[in-house]
């Protein structure tokens, strides 16, 4: 059965990481939870990468299975606070994320 991440995490977040940066979080419940998303394209710089339209070598992901987190950081598309900055705690970033099946 395929479901998303949005099905399977348990808290999902984002925030600003400095100005320039943001970063997302994903925390799961279990183990079995953690390693089906660590196994999705939400760990792929390349996914990411185009969900979000940032340069797929400026994707950093770290797994860290002794939390259940996954850690996304990527450059913002605006600098914090700049004009055309729609979001500016990038509190909803993290939304996109939420479709990406997980098998």
């Amino acid at each position: 059965m395929t479901s998303t991440i949005g099905d399977l995490a348990g808290v999902v977040r984002s925030k600003n990481a400095g100005p320039f940066w943001l970063t997302i979080d994903v925390f799961c419940d279990t183990d079995e939870i953690f390693r089906r998303i660590a196994r999705s394209p939400a760990t792929d710089p390349g996914a990411i990468a185009d969900i979000y339209s940032v340069p797929s070598d400026q994707v950093l992901i770290w797994a860290i299975s002794s939390l259940r987190a996954i850690k996304i950081s990527f450059p913002r598309p605006t600098p914090q606070g700049s004009v055309g900055d729609r979001d500016m705690h990038a509190g909803q970033q993290y939304v996109p994320l939420l479709s990406i099946e997980v098998a």
